[in-house]
């Protein structure tokens, strides 16, 4: 990371000639040339309601929308409305009002319809990228959210969002600001774009491993109970001790930890210990991947009932080996096949029919060249995972920096 410190550095130290105070504490002071404004006298807020059934413009709703880039991504499934949408015009800039700490934002590139939760601007007394990255400042993002009603969807409105400061810089600058910050984040996204490619790389390079074990000639089918056990460890739960409990993200993707707690606000749940190199299934989202292997940070956590623990018999089954195996489309097939239900994505798992399975279980020697590659890959995705969440801390700082004019930008773009 030394060549992006440097980068860093480079930008943050350069400054406009002469500050003054915004008169906003979250905004600091600005260069004395700009101007403070409310929102609501920087765009038209546009308000045009359209029936989407019957309008062939294409549809922009929050999972088109990237959190924190502004960009417009493609999702599985079609792209429409069936009830009321916003109109937007080429030139807008479309922002979230639901769940705005996600930061959604989008500078329109063509005529559309989009969901209510998008509150739609016209620009009038700024540009429209310069907006986006207004928008998409961290601290504007934190100010919008701090203002949210509602605990299940929680929402801002125009009412709040409109009278909040916006910055006014002279048009040519505005440009300059806009140009430099689209250049850079590319080049931040390339990178951050290039380290999840190696992870994809690694997660590729593993299932060719897991395909050559299943294959090989001493591997044996075997049902699922005779080479793994459900673990149990209940906690002596004490209203004062503190736990922290974890819950697991869909396809594989890990674990995440829960705000700790303390017993007596734990709810009615059953919980449960864990220890490193458990194998734990979301009973509710296993058919959707939510399988993760525990490590030493998880050691001391504790899962509620709705998590069944998996370990590998000793000298049958390695349990890393096993959940590499349950990454595998047979072995997703399998968490699939025994998630019965019709109550939405909620599909509870049934363990004592999963436990009856058939699996390949390949030889030791065979199971350990996988689990060698399991945990060279946890080590190297937890490093390109810090380096990522470094330069998207960057991305943000930078924006920031730019579009309150913290740094002057003029001479790069020149």
């Amino acid at each position: 990371m030394t060549h992006h410190l440097s980068f860093r550095t480079h930008h943050f130290r350069r400054a406009y000639p002469a500050y003054k105070s915004s008169g906003i504490e979250w905004l600091g002071e600005i260069p004395e040339h700009w101007e403070v404004r409310r929102l609501k006298y920087t765009v038209d807020l546009v308000n045009m309601k359209v029936d989407g059934a019957d309008n062939d413009l294409p549809y922009t709703g929050l999972e088109h929308i990237e959190s924190w880039t502004g960009k417009r991504i493609a999702v599985n499934g079609n792209a429409s409305s069936e009830g009321q949408a916003n109109l937007y015009r080429h030139g807008d800039v479309l922002f979230g009002k639901l769940r705005p700490y996600l930061a959604k934002a989008y500078a329109a590139d063509a005529d559309g319809i989009c969901t209510g939760e998008l509150i739609v601007l016209c620009p009038r007394a700024v540009e429209q990228k310069f907006l986006l990255y207004y928008v998409l400042n961290p601290d504007f993002i934190s100010v919008v959210d701090s203002s949210t009603y509602g605990a299940k969807m929680p929402r801002a409105n125009w009412d709040f969002i409109g009278n909040l400061p916006a910055l006014v810089a002279p048009p040519d600058e505005q440009r300059a600001i806009a140009a430099f910050l689209d250049r850079e984040t590319v080049r931040i996204d390339a990178l951050i774009e290039k380290k999840r490619r190696q992870i994809e790389l690694l997660q590729e390079k593993r299932s060719a491993l897991i395909n050559k074990a299943i294959h090989h000639p001493g591997t044996k089918l075997i049902r699922l109970r005779h080479v793994a056990d459900y673990v149990s460890r209940p906690i002596n739960r004490l209203d004062e001790e503190v736990y922290t409990a974890v819950g697991l993200y869909n396809w594989a993707r890990g674990i995440f930890h829960k705000e700790p707690k303390a017993g007596y606000d734990l709810g009615d749940s059953n919980f449960f210990w864990l220890k490193s190199d458990d194998l734990i299934l979301s009973g509710q989202f296993a058919w959707e991947g939510a399988v993760a292997l525990a490590s030493e940070e998880e050691e001391g956590c504790v899962v509620s009932h709705r998590y069944p623990v998996l370990r590998g018999k000793p000298g049958l089954m390695d349990t890393a080996y096993l959940w590499a195996f349950f990454t595998t489309k047979h072995g997703h097939f399998l968490l699939d096949d025994h998630s019965r239900g019709a109550a939405g994505r909620n599909r509870p798992l049934n363990v004592n029919t999963l436990s009856k399975e058939i699996i390949p279980v390949p030889p030791l020697v065979e199971q350990k060249k996988v689990v060698e590659h399991v945990y060279f890959e946890r080590r190297f995705k937890k490093v390109v995972s810090r380096s990522i969440e470094l330069l998207q801390d960057y991305r943000s700082a930078l924006i920031s920096a730019a579009v309150t004019g913290k740094i002057d930008v003029r001479k790069d773009v020149a």
